[in-house]
């Protein structure tokens, strides 16, 4: 019997989003699915629990991608425009 090596090629890196970008699709997933978005994102900030983000439009395995310390950072910059 005669065995072939089959090659696969791995998908294309996806771009890098920003966090402004990840939290605003967070925000419209939450929205969509009818949550209380501003609650929900605040809930999974404070205890680190993603089950307070929906997997809609893959928006729990996004916000996952930005260290919760990094968040908190990135709001009170923009918050306070530094």
């Amino acid at each position: 019997m005669e065995r072939k090596t089959i090659l696969f090629s791995s998908p294309e890196k996806p771009e890098q989003r920003t966090t402004e970008d990840i939290l605003k699709t967070v925000y419209d997933a939450l929205e969509e699915k009818g949550y209380n978005a501003i609650d929900q994102m605040v809930g999974y900030i404070l205890s680190g629990d993603p089950s307070y983000i929906t997997g809609h439009n893959n928006a729990r395995n996004l916000i996952r991608h930005i260290e919760r310390d990094d968040l908190v950072e990135e709001l009170l910059r923009s918050f306070l425009k530094k």
